[in-house]
């Protein structure tokens, strides 16, 4: 049975050729508030896809471990990370990771930390950083702002695909996602970091009707589809393009929320049961 955190592993080039990287401002904000008092920062990425944001930083010179559950998109990170000798991928889940408590100064994911179980995610986050380490989580999000394609791509997926429509797919992002707000109550619940801030990085970025569908390609509750329905919704999304003109410019932001990690004492670590939901990416 396909697990849909790992469906993104079928079109492992596809994701790698059309999904977007993260601003370098965000590559920035995220080392200067991590800081390592003039240590070489130390970091841990979960779900690193193909290495879209592991290039940003290890460019930047950090030392990570970059953690993927998918062997293809394992595969591809590690060719585009060859260049960077201080960059190991891992081809585990972060569930299953074994963790060295207090061993990162910064734990990281990229459009990847809701597809970990949510009664693991903060706890063993908690435990891998450093007292005061930093945690970063940070996803793309589609924009809207009045277009009339949005509206017509909507009425689209009410009559092919309802069902992945309530799913609240980030792209093409017809229903809004988790506000930053949400985000940080949820990380203040759990009582494991203090210094919660949220921030949005502006982007946008044109789109052809094959590129566009391209990209909806790599998207799991996409790939979750029947290759009927599947090939229907993106012909009609192509039409829809095609109708205005061809080309769409789509708003973007790139949400960011962190945290600094506390003392964290009196756990030891042991794996839950598995398949536990994410929202779908």
């Amino acid at each position: 049975m396909r697990e849909q955190r790992l469906v993104f592993g079928e079109v492992a080039e596809l994701y790698d050729s059309t999904r977007a990287g993260y601003p370098d401002a965000l590559i920035d904000d995220v080392i200067g508030y991590a800081g390592a008092d003039g240590a070489r920062l130390r970091a841990v990425e979960v779900g690193a896809g193909t290495g879209k944001a592991t290039v940003s930083f290890a460019a930047r010179g950090l030392e990570i471990v970059a953690i993927e559950p998918s062997a293809d998109m394992a595969a591809v990170a590690r060719r585009n990370t060859a260049e960077f000798p201080d960059v190991r991928v891992e081809e585990t889940s972060f569930e299953d990771w074994p963790a060295a408590s207090g061993a990162f100064r910064l734990l990281y994911s990229a459009t990847a930390w809701h597809w970990v179980s949510p009664e693991v995610r903060y706890v063993k986050a908690a435990q891998v950083l450093a007292p005061g380490g930093t945690i970063a989580l940070f996803w793309h999000r589609v924009q809207w702002q009045g277009e009339p394609l949005r509206d017509e791509l909507e009425d689209l997926y009410q009559r092919l695909a309802p069902d992945l429509l309530a799913q609240r797919p980030s792209f093409p992002g017809l229903v809004p996602a988790r506000s930053g707000d949400a985000v940080e109550a949820e990380i203040m619940r759990t009582g494991l970091f203090r210094d919660v801030i949220a921030r949005t990085y502006p982007w946008s970025a044109a789109f052809t009707a094959d590129t566009y569908a391209g990209l909806l390609q790599t998207q799991s509750g996409h790939r979750m589809l029947g290759e009927e329905r599947r090939t229907r919704l993106l012909d009609g999304v192509r039409e829809i393009i095609a109708a205005h003109g061809g080309e769409v410019e789509v708003p973007h932001g790139t949400l960011l929320v962190m945290a600094r990690a506390g003392s964290f004492s009196g756990w030891r670590w042991c794996p839950p049961a598995r398949g536990q939901p994410g929202r779908p990416g």
